[in-house]
């Protein structure tokens, strides 16, 4: 397909980079997508939620949602166009969850503040616990295949809960650069992750 005229120099360069990624699998121009918006795509979030954290989550599953259905992009309009109306439709329906649960909460509370009923079971019946036994390989099987330092960094962060802080100490980096490095390793996994869940 040829670009449209209607395009900028900007979305012209985004969409043969789609096509790079599409068509010959190169995992740089993912990459250089990635790198273009990832910080216009956060600060949005963080514009809507109000929550880094859930601002760096949010960003990572727009990511995610976008490369998975990237065949369905076309020239029609600039890509950026197309992943931040993926990005905001994410986190609207993110924060209406959160709401909806923060409403039942409050509602199931009695006078004297404590939970009148329970929200969910936390136990898996057999064949959820199954499943879930299934991801945790899965994700430390994936955890092994990472590059050394973003393995440390995963294992550090997620397994051994490590605050940012321990992190800078630990690993003898700036907060920004471990930050980054994080944010990469999420992506890899979240992507991989999200491809895998789909075969179980």
């Amino acid at each position: 397909m040829e670009v449209k005229n209607t395009l900028t120099t900007k979305g012209q360069r985004d969409y043969k980079l789609i096509q790079q990624a599409l068509h010959k699998g190169d995992q740089s121009a993912y990459a250089e997508l990635l790198n273009l918006y990832r910080d216009s795509i956060y600060y949005t979030m963080l514009k809507m939620t109000h929550d880094p954290y859930d601002a760096e989550d949010l960003t990572i599953e727009a990511f995610g949602k976008a490369f998975k259905n990237l065949q369905q992009y076309t020239s029609d309009y600039a890509f950026s166009t197309w992943l931040f109306k993926i990005a905001s439709n994410n986190c609207i329906d993110f924060i209406r969850k959160k709401k909806m649960h923060d409403n039942i909460v409050e509602s199931g509370e009695n006078k004297t503040g404590s939970l009148g009923f329970k929200i969910a079971d936390n136990e898996l019946n057999p064949e959820e616990e199954i499943i879930n036994n299934q991801k945790i390989l899965m994700m430390r099987e994936v955890i092994h295949r990472l590059k050394p330092h973003y393995k440390k960094l995963i294992e550090l962060r997620y397994f051994k809960e490590y605050s940012y802080e321990e992190l800078v100490q630990e690993l003898n980096l700036p907060l920004g650069t471990v930050k980054v490095q994080l944010f990469r390793a999420r992506t890899f996994l979240y992507n991989i992750l999200k491809n895998s869940e789909e075969k179980i």
